[in-house]
């Protein structure tokens, strides 16, 4: 019956998929009454906190947007970049890295792939190199960022093993970004020069067309800039709380003393954030629910609210069975666990609903919770197939043609910066939750 059941999960899975957007969420609402009607799994709790969460921190992210502070970080972020044109391949991924950790969301990166692309023509660097390493950058940055929807669903998860969020971003922080360096320096000799490239080279027999396109110029206001200000106080703020739990309010209660939780901490500040971007920054409130990062988070939380639901109401329902099949396996060999989480992340297309949907797992297996930290950045696995919407648009942006889907499909630029950023990032996570 279990093999029934999960037949059920993965359809559930691989139909929402295919749908894209709110799809996967309303695909693992399906599966979830197929496990609840058809095979009497009591289903489990859905996760609630995830969730407000991450509308309280895509709501504080679209104010910023829709007062101007992404356009703000977008002008700093070309300057550093046609500042260090040669170094393209290495300065692009930090870029769209600290975009990505600031704003806990890799779709900020669809503003800086333009940039990197002409800077990238114009010095004369093969324009795959670091588009490639860029958009890997921006994905493995959420499992960094203090803020993203993986990170705080992970914190969610470890908070009652008395892990601090102080000691996830210790981990994944240096992790992710050695990580990218290790693929920045991997495909920074990949593939022809660029006035060697046979593609490049009959494009420019066709005509190719001009470097720079013709762009809206950005005005940047004291109000955009006081925004971003704002924005990072909250997110230095929220690290802080989540480091030192003394510094959090307490209550007397029955039991004894209640802190406040992380979850409700971050939803607090994030909110009043967003209310005073929205008051002070001159944010339209109507630009706020339309902009792209407001639209990319509410698309996640109802992937979460399905997905994550169904699969832990399969796992629940199943645990003694999972259990007993899996528990020596992983113990001996929990890296096992990693490609599991990776795998998942290429079906989910989304780090937070394979964290919520999967790391529950590992800890009913008795995996170390440290263990399950090191493996975060696992959950980046959705490069392998090339159907998100950052790495289209990176292909679409380069127009010298060295950016691109191979015959095979599985073959495109980003497989190669992808596998060795995530196996590197793993492998150094285990490293340094010595040091925890």
């Amino acid at each position: 019956m279990i093999w029934i059941q999960l037949a059920v999960v993965l359809l559930a899975i691989f139909i929402g998929a295919r749908m894209g957007g709110v799809g996967l969420g309303v695909m693992g609402g399906v599966g979830l009454g197929v496990l609840t009607f058809g095979f009497g799994l009591q289903p489990t709790e859905p996760p609630i906190d995830v969730m407000l969460m991450i509308v309280a921190v895509v709501t504080a992210a679209g104010a910023l947007q829709a007062a101007g502070g992404m356009d703000y970080l977008v002008t700093v972020a070309e300057k550093i970049l046609r500042k260090n044109p040669q170094r393209i391949t290495f300065m692009a991924p930090v870029t769209t890295y600290l975009f990505t950790f600031f704003a806990g969301t890799g779709h900020v990166a669809y503003t800086l792939l333009p940039v990197i692309a002409e800077v990238s023509q114009e010095s004369k660097v093969r324009p795959e190199r670091p588009m490639s390493v860029a958009v890997i950058a921006s994905q493995q940055a959420i499992t960094a960022s203090p803020i993203s929807a993986a990170t705080v669903a992970l914190l969610a998860l470890l908070a009652p093993f008395d892990v601090t969020l102080l000691q996830i971003l210790g981990v994944t922080i240096p992790a992710t970004f050695l990580g990218i360096m290790t693929a920045a320096f991997v495909v920074s000799k990949k593939g022809a020069e660029l006035e060697e490239d046979p593609e490049y080279k009959r494009r420019l027999e066709r005509g190719l067309e001009p470097i720079r396109e013709a762009r809206a110029k950005i005005v940047v206001t004291a109000q955009a800039k006081f925004a971003v200000g704002l924005f990072l106080f909250a997110s230095i703020f929220i690290v802080i709380l989540g480091s030192f739990p003394e510094l959090r309010p307490a209550w007397e209660t029955g039991g004894g003393v209640e802190e406040l939780s992380m979850p409700y901490a971050i939803q607090i500040i994030m909110l009043s954030v967003a209310a005073v971007i929205i008051l002070f920054c001159k944010a339209d409130v109507g630009k706020i629910a339309s902009g792209s990062v407001f639209r990319a988070g509410i698309v996640a939380v109802v992937a979460i609210f399905g997905i994550a639901w169904m699969g832990d109401t399969f796992f629940q329902g199943n645990s003694e069975a999972i259990e007993s099949s899996m528990q020596g396996l992983v113990t001996a060999a929990p890296w096992l666990f990693a490609a599991a989480l990776f795998v998942l992340s290429i079906l989910l297309n989304s780090q937070a609903a394979t964290v919520t949907a999967l790391m529950p797992l590992g800890l009913s297996l008795g995996i170390n919770p440290f263990f399950l930290i090191a493996m975060f950045p696992a959950v980046n696995g959705y490069f392998f197939i090339p159907n998100y919407g950052p790495i289209i648009a990176a292909i679409n942006f380069d127009r010298t043609g060295t950016t691109k889907i191979g015959k095979y499909v599985l073959n495109h630029s980003f497989m190669i910066p992808g596998l060795v950023t995530t196996v590197t990032a793993v492998a150094l996570g285990f490293l340094f939750i010595l040091f925890l």
